[in-house]
């Protein structure tokens, strides 16, 4: 493994914005994917007074090796007055712009879709002119459970590939595939082809420069707006290793090839994360469309 480079660091912050954030979401026992994923920006956008909601629990169904959320099997437990505190949190962060995420939750028949369309719609209904952005997993592919999200009044979709193809089978959960994350996009388009959609995947595992190309072509070939790329960071001793830090000259390059591709906006750099900065994404992007 690779000697984590002096590029790869984060701030340290505190102040009363990140303290409020703290206190109302320990206050409504909210989740965040901030905490459970060990996220690098967490500090920064805190101190911002943003956070990524975590939805349906903080046990996770699958086993992936690159991902610290807890895994297990929930039971097909759920909170039923989760999105009621979620729209609290918003309200109480003063957010024009929420991103939604959850663990996988291959015990439900829905695998969430109806949590997540009830969230974003009470979200809607309480601060009308919030942006909701909403980080799902594959939902099996499924359709049927992909339009109840989409008709919920989302604002931006997204769904992550989350490594190169040939890598998927040995760092994703065995129920996940590069190709069902693939059609979970494809199919948000055909049911609503002008609404905005993200994807994303993580570098430094052992793939090489080609297959990120390709891996980028293919997730701009199902017609997503927004692309995220970020180094991979082992969250413990009992996940995958680092096999490469790419430097931030190589992250630059790929976003000018993904520019080139066609991407409206594409995140490209160490500690980008698919939801780090959303809101300012998405405002960058359509601002670069000329939509609104």
């Amino acid at each position: 493994m690779e000697r984590k480079p002096r590029w790869i660091r984060s701030e340290i912050y505190a102040g009363d914005q990140f303290t409020r954030v703290v206190k109302t979401l320990k206050g409504l026992k909210l989740n965040t994917v901030c905490v459970e994923a060990k996220c690098p920006n967490l500090g920064e956008c805190w101190n911002q007074g943003t956070a990524t909601f975590l939805i349906l629990g903080d046990v996770c169904t699958r086993h992936c090796k690159f991902c610290a959320t807890r895994t297990g099997n929930p039971g097909g437990i759920i909170d039923i007055d989760e999105a009621e505190r979620v729209c609290k949190a918003a309200a109480e962060m003063g957010l024009d712009y929420v991103v939604i995420t959850s663990v996988t939750r291959d015990d439900l028949e829905d695998h969430g879709a109806d949590i997540y369309a009830q969230t974003v719609r009470l979200l809607k209904e309480r601060i009308p002119k919030i942006l909701v952005e909403v980080l799902v997993p594959d939902l099996r592919g499924s359709a049927d459970n992909i339009k109840k999200i989409v008709d919920s009044g989302i604002d931006v979709f997204a769904h992550n590939v989350e490594v190169v193809r040939r890598l998927t089978p040995e760092i994703r959960d065995h129920r996940a595939s590069f190709d069902i994350s693939i059609k979970t996009i494809s199919i948000v388009k055909e049911l609503k082809p002008d609404i905005l959609s993200k994807s994303g995947f993580m570098v430094g595992l052992g793939e090489t420069w080609d297959e990120v190309i390709e891996t980028m072509k293919e997730i701009k070939d199902v017609g997503v707006n927004f692309l995220t790329i970020g180094q991979y960071l082992q969250p413990s001793t009992k996940h995958t290793e680092v096999k490469k830090y790419y430097t931030p000259e190589e992250f630059n390059e790929l976003e000018l090839i993904g520019l080139s591709m066609g991407f409206d906006y594409v995140a490209s750099a160490p500690l980008v994360r698919s939801s780090y900065r959303a809101g300012e994404f998405y405002v960058k992007a359509t601002r670069r469309s000329g939509s609104s």
